[in-house]
């Protein structure tokens, strides 16, 4: 079959009487049939324009999926030449159940003017202005009144029972993961469940792999907690596994951003994650996903979870309220293998639970009575306009001195230097001027030449906000 673009073997037209949406059926039948070998890597599949006209349908149905299968890997676009299934792929019988079914995104909120006290370039803090208080207020009234007893009672040490099955519930759909209640636990903030992770499974003096760059505070936990780190170099294409492999090929678990890597904002592409699955698979490993921001990738949808293609149970996926709602709920999630949850179950019995069941079933109301999937669909396009508020004052600075990596989604921007003026210096100079902007290099196990900077963005509520605050950075910049 290779190198026809026939599409009627593959059985692609759309069942218009099945709940799911027609990009979404055209999406899964391709996966389907990369799975079962009817497509095969490097065959050429149909272009846009040829097969919606086959199936009757709107080109733009036919896009969506294009994008997500080329998003995802399965797809490589070759401009003239066409568009082929990836030669990376090979076997993807295990990855076909891959699934991501995130509604599109709806119309952006109307900027209003901030009220919040986050510093410029703040890093991890949502658009606070955009948060509808309202709706919070009214259900925190709610709860004050329908759960005074359970308030007094002693809390369910793995979480309040309505929030888990909503976070099951809400996995499911927005990002593949097929999990219970029972495999999910709340805890206090991303510690609390790498805590919970490393009490469970791992001892002190275990070896894993981090990525280098990586995220900060993971590290800074993991080593205070006795765990031994081997930086493995991120790429193009995010986690590099033959490196780590080399480097450390016996190590007992790995902590990875593969959505959205931290802080470079690459994703980890599809063959990467075959590859770190196997090696996972292999050594009898654990993989920790921090899939902290996923939900805001504004070019395309979401990129469907690294759990998703978990088929021997050695991924612990781990998710967060703090960056899509607000960093003061300090509340996490971990979705944990079956065969593990009555391990898990067992040590939450002796480790601090997280905190009051209000704000946990506060949470459990907003996300149940459709608050926030709505929330998460007005915010990304309103992340999308307020990157571009920073990225084009940043565009605009005389002498060229940053460039603005491209990214697909996230609430921070790197800016690479292209001056060899050192980052760590210039970061520490500009808060020192109240500006929150972090140096790459602070984010790195191993020195490298690349400098940059970190700067959030979720809440420069206009495009003078951004302009003014880059103003500021410019004169740090030149007194650097």
């Amino acid at each position: 079959m290779s190198g026809t673009s026939r599409a009627d073997p593959l059985h692609l037209k759309p069942n218009r009487e099945q709940d799911a949406p027609i990009y979404l059926q055209l999406y899964r039948r391709y996966q389907e049939a990369i799975a079962s070998g009817r497509l095969r890597p490097g065959d050429r599949v149909p272009s846009v324009r040829s097969l919606a006209s086959e199936l009757g349908l709107a080109r733009g149905t036919v896009e969506v999926a294009y994008q997500m299968l080329v998003g995802e890997g399965y797809f490589v676009a070759r401009g003239a030449a066409g568009t082929v299934v990836s030669p990376r792929l090979g076997n993807l019988a295990d990855a076909s159940r891959a699934k991501t079914s995130t509604p599109p995104p709806g119309p952006s909120p109307r900027p209003q003017a901030p009220d919040h006290g986050a510093q410029p370039f703040q890093l991890g803090v949502p658009a606070l202005d955009a948060f509808p208080r309202k709706t919070w207020t009214r259900l925190a009234g709610h709860t004050l009144r329908t759960l005074e007893t359970v308030a007094m009672s002693y809390p369910d040490p793995a979480g309040y029972g309505p929030l888990r099955r909503a976070i099951a519930a809400y996995l499911g759909i927005a990002r593949g993961i097929a999990c219970t209640p029972e495999q999910v636990f709340v805890t206090a903030g991303y510690r609390g469940a790498l805590e919970l992770v490393r009490r469970t499974l791992l001892r002190t003096g275990d070896l894993g792999w981090y990525e280098d760059p990586g995220y900060i505070f993971a590290r800074q936990f993991l080593e205070r907690a006795g765990m031994r780190l081997a930086p493995v170099p991120v790429d193009e294409e995010g986690l590099n596994v033959r490196l780590g492999r080399q480097r450390a090929a016996d190590a007992r678990f790995a902590v990875v951003t593969p959505t959205h890597q931290s802080p470079t904002g690459v994703a980890l592409s599809l063959p990467r994650r075959l590859e770190l699955l196997e090696w996972a698979r292999h050594r009898r490993a654990w993989i920790v996903e921090d899939d902290y921001d996923s939900e805001f990738r504004y070019q395309g949808r979401p990129l469907p979870a690294l759990k998703s293609l978990d088929r021997n149970e050695r991924v612990l996926y781990t998710g967060t309220f703090s960056k899509v709602l607000f960093p003061g709920l300090r509340l996490a999630y971990l979705v944990v293998p079956a065969s593990q949850a009555g391990k898990f179950r067992d040590m939450v019995n002796h480790l601090p639970d997280p905190g009051s069941a209000l704000p946990q079933a506060m949470v459990a109301d907003f996300m149940e009575q459709g608050h926030f999937t709505r929330h998460l669909r007005r915010m990304r396009p309103l992340y999308a306009t307020r990157r571009g508020y920073l990225a084009d004052a940043l565009a605009r600075m005389p002498g060229g001195r940053l460039h603005v990596q491209p990214q697909a989604g996230g609430i921070h921007i790197l800016a690479r230097l292209l001056s060899r003026q050192g980052d760590k210096r210039l970061a520490l100079a500009a808060q020192a001027d109240g500006l929150a902007v972090q140096a790459l290099s602070d984010w790195r196990m191993r020195k490298s030449s690349q400098g940059g900077l970190l700067m959030g963005f979720a809440n420069f509520v206009t495009a003078e906000d951004a302009a003014a605050a880059v103003r500021r950075l410019e004169a740090v910049l030149e007194r650097g």
